[in-house]
């Protein structure tokens, strides 16, 4: 639905074309903190391939956006990292150089957090003050900067649960719940600066591409979260071969806990035969959508939203495919997650294009 001048508080809009600039302003920040969320995402599954997240033991949202700035002061971080199990089970011996390798991937994706954080809140209140916002999106805006500020807490909870006994990672329970929020975070953004765009008329697109469009995204979204359970159990470590799991397509005992349900979760095998299943059925349902959407001759943002998709799932199942085969090796394991948001993205504007309502004049050509 366009945003008009009642949108806004009255006397606030000085001409029809402040409305247009001021919203195009408003877009162009909501695309940048949208970039910035990506980044933000990818910098996360480095630090877990690498496993970074561990070296940095103290939750300091204020004093821990600056370095450590003396020696003693990298000493005490390494001293706290040695007493915590990763460790003592994987690295042993590691010097201090070893652990600044670790410690500035992690740093930086906590300070990348932060300044998301500041690139979001302050054009904010500074929109707001100039009363450029529709009056509607700023509660929207308002929690969904909450919401980013508690991100952080819960990626301090997913960091702790490392440091149990025994433990040489987080909670794969805690690492889907960072990951969902922060893909949460990134779609509402994305979804709110489409919305932004200035309307102009299009053909409307059937009811089977706005169902196929809508059951691309839902299954791609559910396989996001699989593959988040596959990545906390490093079940990609195991059955390294495709499409057969120990020579058979159903590996043996599949869900062998009790109660069976714990077993989507919990168990390695359960958990890497359902990201493929969900993999390849997401794979069919996008598709099925760009089948849809060619044949039906969308032009405009819906087209863009088609061919993204198309290609995307195409380069993602591949990347699937290969870093499975080759044991999970970071490069190709952080462009299969990186690769799994754009196709996200591309869901999400296909969803957003075929509404059954008027077309953004901002689409693609």
């Amino acid at each position: 639905m366009p945003f008009d001048d009642r949108d806004f508080p009255a006397g606030a809009r000085p001409a029809p074309s402040g409305s247009r600039r001021d919203r195009r302003w408003v877009a162009v920040w909501l695309w940048a903190v949208t970039g910035m969320i990506f980044v933000m995402v990818v910098l996360g599954g480095a630090t877990r391939l690498t496993g970074s997240g561990l070296s940095i033991m103290e939750w300091a949202p204020v004093t821990g956006a600056l370095p450590p700035l003396s020696q003693a002061e990298w000493q005490r971080l390494f001293d706290l990292y040695q007493q915590i199990p990763q460790y003592a089970l994987l690295h042993t011996g590691m010097g201090l150089a070893g652990f600044k390798g670790l410690f500035w991937l992690e740093w930086i994706h906590r300070l990348w957090g932060r300044l998301i954080g500041v690139v979001f809140l302050v054009p904010l209140l500074v929109f707001v003050a100039r009363r450029m916002i529709p009056r509607r999106l700023v509660p929207l805006l308002a929690l969904l900067f909450v919401l980013g500020g508690l991100q952080g807490a819960v990626g301090w909870f997913m960091v702790a649960s490392g440091f149990f006994p025994d433990s040489t990672a987080v909670s794969a329970y805690r690492l889907v719940a960072h990951l969902v929020l922060a893909l949460a975070l990134y779609a509402a953004t994305l979804w709110t600066a489409l919305s932004l765009g200035r309307w102009t008329p299009r053909p409307l697109p059937s009811r089977a591409l706005r169902t196929a469009a809508v059951a691309a995204l839902a299954s791609v979204a559910v396989t996001i979260v699989a593959g988040g359970f596959t990545a906390g159990l490093h079940a990609g470590l195991t059955y390294n071969t495709f499409p057969l799991m120990d020579g058979a397509l159903v590996p043996p005992g599949y869900l062998p806990l009790t109660p069976a349900w714990r077993s989507l979760f919990e168990d390695v095998a359960t958990v890497q035969f359902d990201h493929r299943l969900l993999a390849t059925l997401t794979a069919i349902a996008c598709l099925s959508a760009v089948t849809l959407g060619l044949a039906g001759g969308v032009r405009g943002l819906a087209r863009g939203g088609v061919l993204a998709l198309g290609g995307f799932v195409l380069l993602q199942y591949t990347l699937g495919v290969a870093t499975l085969l080759n044991a999970v090796p970071a490069g190709l394991a952080v462009a299969h997650q990186a690769t799994a948001v754009l196709l996200l993205s591309a869901a999400l504007v296909l969803c957003f294009a075929t509404r059954g309502r008027p077309r953004s004049a901002l689409e693609l050509p």
